[in-house]
């Protein structure tokens, strides 16, 4: 039996709908499994040095649990909340991502941790401004660009967001914090490109940026150090190489398989940063090879949902968004995996969703909220509510 016309156009009018219905749930869910599994990491990897050091095997989880839920509230209100309204806010952004980097600079404000101020602190706890930074200049280049797509045809026109990364990665670099600002640059290229920028425009800030990086290098002793335990870490053991030999160590002793759930070696004071720069060995070494493998499957999962999300959005400040957004997250797994792996000179910068620190944790995963609303159009939660 044939069935109607008007039910047959009402199936094909649904379809698209239950296809970014589909998808918007897949999202979250990836999110909030990958975020659950990080709270049971840090726990594995910090139980022992937080029960010496704390006298609580719980403290570094309870910590990452807190941000665990702020995060999915976060992610949830801003599924939300219709991400064109975002617009008018870009200024206001830029101007506190600004503001709240300038903040650890001051006196009684910022909080020094080896060597580094980074963080705010405001009583029992703190802020780290860098994470609100990364999605605060995407936003504001999506929206800046969106406004008027010709101006950026314009070298000119381009300026404004070239300063605002550059002074955002000015600011990061002082702190001392050299990864954040990699990854920050990498987004401000990114971001101009997806904006359209002609080819010799874009080309006259790459040469210029590329060329930076060894400069910067060379000009703190750390950081050569660094680059010289990149190059040959057996040439100090027990000094810069340390760490990234003890990281080798974990991803060696994990083997295909792993050595199992809670059993890892090198988080008992062997391998520093494990519950938050080198997770990733500890998870190599309980998880083994395959065991990454299916971890990075599903960070693909989370990266193919954004651009998926960006290629088929049918506004250039959505699309521009969402491919920020995405950007953020995939430069910093791809980066931290390069690290943990010895595949580019040690950083100090967290696996997303997973490593511990609840600044990244909740930010993230609000940026996780605006990605799903990008996905379903726009729609806030009383468009919804008049469409059912």
């Amino acid at each position: 039996m044939n069935r109607p016309k008007s039910a047959c156009a009402a199936v094909k009018r649904a379809r698209p709908l239950l296809r970014r219905s589909a998808g918007a749930v897949v999202l979250p869910v990836l999110v909030l499994l990958l975020a659950a599994f990080g709270v049971l990491m840090v726990y594995s990897a910090s139980c022992y040095v937080a029960k010496t050091q704390y006298g609580d095997a719980f403290f570094f989880m309870k910590k990452q649990l807190a941000g665990f839920f702020l995060g999915a509230a976060a992610m949830a209100v801003f599924s939300f909340v219709p991400y064109r309204k975002l617009l008018r806010f870009k200024w206001a952004v830029l101007a506190a991502s600004l503001v709240l980097l300038a903040l650890v600079f001051v006196p009684g404000l910022g909080v020094e941790n080896y060597g580094a101020t980074r963080w705010i602190g405001l009583g029992p706890v703190t802020v780290q401004p860098s994470e609100f930074a990364k999605y605060g200049f995407a936003l504001f280049a999506a929206a800046y660009a969106a406004e008027d797509p010709a101006r950026m045809q314009r070298f000119s026109g381009m300026l404004p967001v070239l300063g605002a990364g550059t002074a955002i990665c000015v600011l990061i670099l002082l702190e001392p914090n050299m990864s954040v600002t990699m990854c920050v640059g990498l987004l401000m290229l990114s971001m101009l490109f997806l904006s359209g920028v002609k080819v010799r425009h874009f080309l006259i800030i790459l040469v210029p940026v590329v060329l930076a990086v060894p400069v910067l290098i060379a000009l703190e002793p750390y950081r050569l150090q660094r680059l010289y335990a990149f190059l040959d870490p057996w040439q100090s053991p027990q000094g810069e190489g340390y760490q990234l030999i003890q990281s080798l160590y974990a991803l060696g002793n994990g083997g295909w398989f792993g050595v199992g759930l809670f059993r890892s070696v090198q988080k008992y004071r062997y391998l520093p940063f494990a519950e938050s720069d080198f997770i990733l060995a500890v998870i190599g070494e309980e998880f083994g090879f395959v065991g990454v493998v299916s971890l990075f499957f599903v960070f693909g999962l989370v990266i193919w949902f954004g651009v998926r999300t960006a290629a088929r959005c049918k506004d250039l400040f959505g699309f521009l968004l969402a491919a920020g957004i995405t950007a953020v997250y995939a430069i910093q797994v791809i980066l931290n995996a390069l690290v943990v792996s010895g595949c580019v000179p040690p950083t100090g910068l967290p696996l997303p969703l997973i490593s511990a620190g609840n600044t990244s944790l909740v930010v993230t995963m609000a940026s996780m909220g605006v990605l799903c609303n990008i996905s379903r159009g726009g729609v806030g939660f009383r468009a919804e509510k008049k469409r059912t």
